[in-house]
Protein backbone atom coordinates (compact mmCIF):
# COMPACT_ATOMS: atom_id res chain seq x y z
CA UNK A 1 0.00 0.00 0.00
CA UNK A 2 3.14 2.31 1.02
CA UNK A 3 4.03 2.28 -2.72
CA UNK A 4 1.23 3.35 -4.45
CA UNK A 5 1.01 6.81 -3.77
CA UNK A 6 -0.39 7.71 -7.65
CA UNK A 7 -3.10 5.88 -9.72
CA UNK A 8 -3.71 6.56 -13.53
CA UNK A 9 -6.94 5.45 -14.59
CA UNK A 10 -7.21 4.75 -18.28
CA UNK A 11 -10.60 5.13 -19.89
CA UNK A 12 -12.97 7.83 -18.12
CA UNK A 13 -16.66 6.26 -18.70
CA UNK A 14 -18.52 4.83 -15.84
CA UNK A 15 -15.97 2.32 -14.53
CA UNK A 16 -13.29 4.96 -14.63
CA UNK A 17 -14.80 7.65 -13.09
CA UNK A 18 -16.05 5.03 -10.18
CA UNK A 19 -12.43 3.75 -9.47
CA UNK A 20 -10.96 7.33 -9.13
CA UNK A 21 -13.81 8.03 -7.11
CA UNK A 22 -12.82 5.09 -4.62
CA UNK A 23 -9.01 6.26 -4.55
CA UNK A 24 -9.58 9.94 -4.16
CA UNK A 25 -11.97 9.09 -1.35
CA UNK A 26 -8.85 6.49 -0.38
CA UNK A 27 -6.62 9.44 -0.06
CA UNK A 28 -4.99 8.35 -3.26
CA UNK A 29 -3.96 11.26 -5.95
CA UNK A 30 -5.40 10.00 -9.16
CA UNK A 31 -4.70 10.82 -12.66
CA UNK A 32 -7.00 10.80 -15.39
CA UNK A 33 -7.22 10.14 -19.48
CA UNK A 34 -9.82 9.25 -21.70
CA UNK A 35 -9.33 10.10 -25.49
CA UNK A 36 -12.62 11.32 -25.74
CA UNK A 37 -12.77 15.06 -25.15
CA UNK A 38 -16.34 15.34 -24.01
CA UNK A 39 -15.87 11.80 -21.73
CA UNK A 40 -12.77 14.29 -20.37
CA UNK A 41 -15.27 17.30 -19.78
CA UNK A 42 -17.90 14.85 -18.16
CA UNK A 43 -15.14 13.63 -15.66
CA UNK A 44 -14.88 15.15 -12.95
CA UNK A 45 -18.92 15.46 -12.01
CA UNK A 46 -18.68 12.11 -12.29
CA UNK A 47 -16.19 11.28 -9.83
CA UNK A 48 -17.76 13.91 -7.47
CA UNK A 49 -21.01 12.77 -7.55
CA UNK A 50 -19.62 9.10 -6.65
CA UNK A 51 -17.68 10.66 -3.87
CA UNK A 52 -20.63 12.20 -2.40
CA UNK A 53 -22.35 8.49 -2.03
CA UNK A 54 -19.30 7.29 -0.33
CA UNK A 55 -19.08 10.39 1.87
CA UNK A 56 -22.54 8.69 3.33
CA UNK A 57 -20.56 5.54 3.71
CA UNK A 58 -18.30 7.86 5.45
CA UNK A 59 -14.69 7.93 3.05
CA UNK A 60 -13.72 11.13 2.46
CA UNK A 61 -10.41 11.14 1.60
CA UNK A 62 -8.47 14.19 -0.11
CA UNK A 63 -7.00 12.11 -2.83
CA UNK A 64 -6.29 14.96 -5.90
CA UNK A 65 -8.01 14.53 -9.29
CA UNK A 66 -5.91 15.25 -12.52
CA UNK A 67 -7.53 14.90 -15.60
CA UNK A 68 -5.18 14.97 -18.77
CA UNK A 69 -5.40 15.15 -22.45
CA UNK A 70 -2.42 12.74 -23.12
CA UNK A 71 -2.10 9.04 -22.33
CA UNK A 72 1.64 9.61 -21.17
CA UNK A 73 1.03 12.46 -18.96
CA UNK A 74 -1.25 10.28 -17.33
CA UNK A 75 0.88 6.76 -16.79
CA UNK A 76 4.12 8.52 -16.57
CA UNK A 77 4.53 9.56 -12.80
CA UNK A 78 1.66 6.33 -11.57
CA UNK A 79 2.53 3.52 -9.42
CA UNK A 80 -0.73 1.80 -10.29
CA UNK A 81 -2.72 1.73 -13.68
CA UNK A 82 -5.93 1.07 -13.83
CA UNK A 83 -7.44 0.48 -17.53
CA UNK A 84 -11.16 0.42 -18.00
CA UNK A 85 -11.31 0.39 -22.46
CA UNK A 86 -14.03 -0.60 -24.12
CA UNK A 87 -13.78 -4.71 -24.36
CA UNK A 88 -12.07 -4.65 -27.72
CA UNK A 89 -9.13 -7.07 -27.17
CA UNK A 90 -7.40 -4.92 -29.90
CA UNK A 91 -8.25 -1.52 -28.84
CA UNK A 92 -6.33 -3.10 -25.46
CA UNK A 93 -3.42 -4.13 -27.00
CA UNK A 94 -2.76 -0.92 -28.35
CA UNK A 95 -3.30 0.85 -25.17
CA UNK A 96 -1.28 -1.60 -23.26
CA UNK A 97 1.76 -1.25 -25.76
CA UNK A 98 2.02 2.68 -25.16
CA UNK A 99 1.04 2.40 -21.58
CA UNK A 100 4.13 0.07 -21.33
CA UNK A 101 6.54 2.52 -23.48
CA UNK A 102 5.42 5.38 -20.86
CA UNK A 103 4.65 4.00 -17.53
CA UNK A 104 7.60 3.37 -14.83
CA UNK A 105 9.27 -0.21 -15.55
CA UNK A 106 7.63 -0.85 -11.74
CA UNK A 107 4.37 0.34 -12.54
CA UNK A 108 1.85 -2.44 -12.48
CA UNK A 109 -0.98 -2.25 -15.00
CA UNK A 110 -4.46 -3.59 -13.74
CA UNK A 111 -7.03 -4.12 -16.03
CA UNK A 112 -10.68 -3.62 -15.38
CA UNK A 113 -11.76 -6.29 -18.24
CA UNK A 114 -14.99 -8.09 -17.75
CA UNK A 115 -14.56 -10.66 -19.80
CA UNK A 116 -11.10 -11.75 -21.28
CA UNK A 117 -8.85 -13.86 -20.02
CA UNK A 118 -5.06 -12.58 -18.74
CA UNK A 119 -3.03 -14.83 -21.69
CA UNK A 120 -5.92 -13.00 -23.72
CA UNK A 121 -5.03 -9.86 -22.39
CA UNK A 122 -1.17 -10.10 -22.59
CA UNK A 123 -0.53 -11.27 -26.17
CA UNK A 124 2.34 -9.80 -27.64
CA UNK A 125 3.66 -8.37 -24.39
CA UNK A 126 7.13 -8.17 -23.44
CA UNK A 127 6.48 -8.22 -19.49
CA UNK A 128 3.38 -9.87 -19.24
CA UNK A 129 3.80 -10.02 -15.47
CA UNK A 130 3.37 -6.52 -15.26
CA UNK A 131 -0.34 -6.83 -16.01
CA UNK A 132 -3.04 -8.30 -13.82
CA UNK A 133 -6.27 -8.41 -14.29
CA UNK A 134 -8.96 -6.71 -11.37
CA UNK A 135 -11.98 -6.83 -12.84
CA UNK A 136 -14.45 -5.03 -10.12
CA UNK A 137 -18.57 -5.12 -10.08
CA UNK A 138 -21.03 -2.20 -11.07
CA UNK A 139 -20.25 0.24 -9.70
CA UNK A 140 -16.80 0.01 -8.03
CA UNK A 141 -16.97 2.60 -6.11
CA UNK A 142 -19.97 0.49 -4.12
CA UNK A 143 -19.73 -2.54 -5.03
CA UNK A 144 -16.80 -4.05 -2.56
CA UNK A 145 -15.87 -7.73 -5.24
CA UNK A 146 -12.23 -7.28 -7.00
CA UNK A 147 -11.13 -10.49 -9.18
CA UNK A 148 -7.71 -10.61 -9.62
CA UNK A 149 -5.36 -12.81 -11.53
CA UNK A 150 -1.84 -12.46 -12.83
CA UNK A 151 1.47 -14.92 -13.09
CA UNK A 152 3.90 -12.43 -10.50
CA UNK A 153 2.18 -13.44 -6.83
CA UNK A 154 4.10 -10.63 -5.27
CA UNK A 155 2.56 -8.00 -8.03
CA UNK A 156 -0.60 -9.97 -7.19
CA UNK A 157 -0.62 -9.49 -3.21
CA UNK A 158 0.15 -5.83 -3.36
CA UNK A 159 -2.75 -4.87 -5.79
CA UNK A 160 -4.57 -6.83 -3.29
CA UNK A 161 -3.20 -4.93 -0.16
CA UNK A 162 -4.02 -1.98 -2.23
CA UNK A 163 -7.41 -2.72 -3.09
CA UNK A 164 -8.14 -3.87 0.54
CA UNK A 165 -7.06 -0.73 2.07
CA UNK A 166 -9.44 1.01 -0.21
CA UNK A 167 -12.75 -1.04 1.58
CA UNK A 168 -12.53 -3.59 -1.52
CA UNK A 169 -12.81 -7.80 -1.02
CA UNK A 170 -10.32 -9.00 -3.05
CA UNK A 171 -10.54 -12.85 -4.26
CA UNK A 172 -7.22 -14.77 -6.01
CA UNK A 173 -8.13 -16.77 -9.36
CA UNK A 174 -6.24 -19.92 -8.88
CA UNK A 175 -6.20 -20.30 -12.82
CA UNK A 176 -7.92 -17.96 -15.73
CA UNK A 177 -11.06 -18.39 -16.89
CA UNK A 178 -13.48 -16.18 -19.44
CA UNK A 179 -15.90 -14.11 -17.37
CA UNK A 180 -13.47 -14.78 -14.48
CA UNK A 181 -15.48 -15.87 -11.39
CA UNK A 182 -18.18 -13.86 -10.25
CA UNK A 183 -19.57 -13.01 -13.92
CA UNK A 184 -19.67 -16.64 -15.00
CA UNK A 185 -22.08 -17.09 -11.33
CA UNK A 186 -24.24 -14.46 -12.74
CA UNK A 187 -24.28 -15.42 -16.14
CA UNK A 188 -25.24 -19.30 -15.40
CA UNK A 189 -28.04 -17.64 -13.54
CA UNK A 190 -29.61 -15.48 -16.04
CA UNK A 191 -28.89 -18.05 -18.28
CA UNK A 192 -32.15 -20.08 -16.44
CA UNK A 193 -34.52 -16.75 -15.56
CA UNK A 194 -34.09 -16.08 -19.74
CA UNK A 195 -35.18 -20.24 -19.99
CA UNK A 196 -37.85 -19.79 -17.27
CA UNK A 197 -39.19 -16.52 -19.03
CA UNK A 198 -38.78 -18.10 -22.56
CA UNK A 199 -40.77 -21.24 -21.58
CA UNK A 200 -43.25 -19.54 -19.93
CA UNK A 201 -42.91 -20.63 -16.85
CA UNK A 202 -43.18 -16.75 -15.28
CA UNK A 203 -42.71 -13.32 -16.70
CA UNK A 204 -39.78 -10.86 -15.97
CA UNK A 205 -40.97 -9.31 -13.02
CA UNK A 206 -42.22 -12.56 -11.18
CA UNK A 207 -38.45 -14.30 -12.25
CA UNK A 208 -36.58 -10.68 -10.53
CA UNK A 209 -38.73 -10.91 -7.65
CA UNK A 210 -38.11 -14.28 -6.79
CA UNK A 211 -34.18 -13.60 -6.74
CA UNK A 212 -34.94 -10.28 -4.87
CA UNK A 213 -37.01 -11.57 -2.15
CA UNK A 214 -35.86 -15.51 -2.23
CA UNK A 215 -32.05 -16.66 -2.47
CA UNK A 216 -30.40 -13.13 -3.31
CA UNK A 217 -31.25 -12.67 0.31
CA UNK A 218 -29.22 -15.20 1.40
CA UNK A 219 -26.28 -14.66 -0.97
CA UNK A 220 -26.07 -11.26 0.39
CA UNK A 221 -24.56 -12.80 3.56
CA UNK A 222 -23.33 -16.12 2.76
CA UNK A 223 -22.13 -17.53 -0.89
CA UNK A 224 -24.03 -20.14 -2.19
CA UNK A 225 -21.81 -23.59 -0.26
CA UNK A 226 -22.04 -22.24 2.36
CA UNK A 227 -25.94 -21.73 1.79
CA UNK A 228 -26.30 -25.26 0.75
CA UNK A 229 -24.15 -26.19 4.06
CA UNK A 230 -26.85 -25.05 6.35
CA UNK A 231 -29.22 -26.86 4.26
CA UNK A 232 -28.27 -30.22 5.21
CA UNK A 233 -28.42 -29.14 8.98
CA UNK A 234 -27.11 -30.40 11.68
CA UNK A 235 -25.08 -32.90 9.04
CA UNK A 236 -23.98 -29.55 6.62
CA UNK A 237 -22.99 -29.82 3.17
CA UNK A 238 -21.56 -33.59 3.54
CA UNK A 239 -25.39 -34.49 4.57
CA UNK A 240 -26.87 -32.37 1.95
CA UNK A 241 -24.62 -34.23 -0.72
CA UNK A 242 -25.63 -37.93 0.41
CA UNK A 243 -29.31 -36.90 1.24
CA UNK A 244 -30.44 -34.01 -1.51
CA UNK A 245 -27.94 -34.49 -4.15
CA UNK A 246 -30.06 -36.68 -6.30
CA UNK A 247 -32.59 -33.99 -6.37
CA UNK A 248 -30.19 -31.18 -6.91
CA UNK A 249 -28.78 -33.21 -9.71
CA UNK A 250 -32.17 -33.24 -11.09
CA UNK A 251 -32.86 -29.84 -11.31
CA UNK A 252 -29.49 -28.91 -12.82
CA UNK A 253 -30.88 -31.95 -15.80
CA UNK A 254 -33.96 -29.37 -15.81
CA UNK A 255 -32.21 -26.04 -16.50
CA UNK A 256 -32.15 -24.67 -19.96
CA UNK A 257 -30.41 -23.53 -23.02
CA UNK A 258 -31.54 -20.74 -24.26
CA UNK A 259 -31.77 -19.03 -27.60
CA UNK A 260 -31.80 -15.62 -27.77
CA UNK A 261 -34.32 -15.11 -30.72
CA UNK A 262 -36.24 -12.24 -31.78
CA UNK A 263 -39.07 -13.50 -29.82
CA UNK A 264 -36.65 -14.21 -26.80
CA UNK A 265 -35.87 -10.72 -26.56
CA UNK A 266 -39.17 -9.07 -27.45
CA UNK A 267 -40.15 -10.85 -24.49
CA UNK A 268 -37.31 -9.77 -22.22
CA UNK A 269 -37.69 -6.23 -23.61
CA UNK A 270 -41.32 -6.09 -22.65
CA UNK A 271 -41.52 -7.46 -19.16
CA UNK A 272 -37.80 -5.28 -18.48
CA UNK A 273 -39.87 -2.17 -19.70
CA UNK A 274 -43.23 -3.05 -17.44
CA UNK A 275 -40.80 -3.81 -14.09
CA UNK A 276 -38.57 -0.69 -15.13
CA UNK A 277 -42.45 1.49 -15.19
CA UNK A 278 -41.13 3.95 -16.56
CA UNK A 279 -38.20 5.37 -14.49
CA UNK A 280 -35.47 6.06 -16.73
CA UNK A 281 -32.06 4.24 -16.78
CA UNK A 282 -30.81 7.59 -14.08
CA UNK A 283 -33.54 6.77 -12.07
CA UNK A 284 -33.12 3.04 -11.64
CA UNK A 285 -29.41 3.32 -11.03
CA UNK A 286 -30.07 5.90 -8.26
CA UNK A 287 -32.47 3.73 -6.42
CA UNK A 288 -29.72 0.52 -6.66
CA UNK A 289 -27.31 2.74 -5.74
CA UNK A 290 -28.88 4.25 -2.63
CA UNK A 291 -29.90 0.93 -1.90
CA UNK A 292 -26.63 -0.59 -2.05
CA UNK A 293 -25.32 2.16 0.47
CA UNK A 294 -28.04 1.35 3.10
CA UNK A 295 -26.89 -2.42 2.62
CA UNK A 296 -23.78 -1.18 2.97
CA UNK A 297 -24.14 0.43 6.24
CA UNK A 298 -25.70 -2.78 7.80
CA UNK A 299 -22.79 -4.94 6.87
CA UNK A 300 -20.62 -2.31 8.32
CA UNK A 301 -22.55 -2.29 11.82
CA UNK A 302 -22.41 -6.25 11.32
CA UNK A 303 -18.64 -6.65 10.91
CA UNK A 304 -17.07 -7.75 14.42
CA UNK A 305 -15.29 -4.91 16.02
CA UNK A 306 -11.12 -5.76 16.12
Amino acid sequence: MSDIKTVAIVGGGLIGASWAALFTAGGIDVVAWDPDATARALFRDRVNAARKQLAQLGRRGRGKLKIVARLKAAVAGADLIQENAPEKLELKHRLFAEIVAAAKPEATIASSTSSFAWSALTEGMKEPSRLIVSHPFNPPHLVPLVELYGTDPARVQAAAVFYEAMGKVTIRMKREAPGHVANRLASALWREAVHIVAEGIADVADVDKALVEGPGLRWSIQGAHMTYHLGGGEGGIRHYLDHLGPSQEKRWAALGSPSLTPEVKDALVRGVEEEAAGRSIAELSAERDAALIETLKLRAKRRPKM
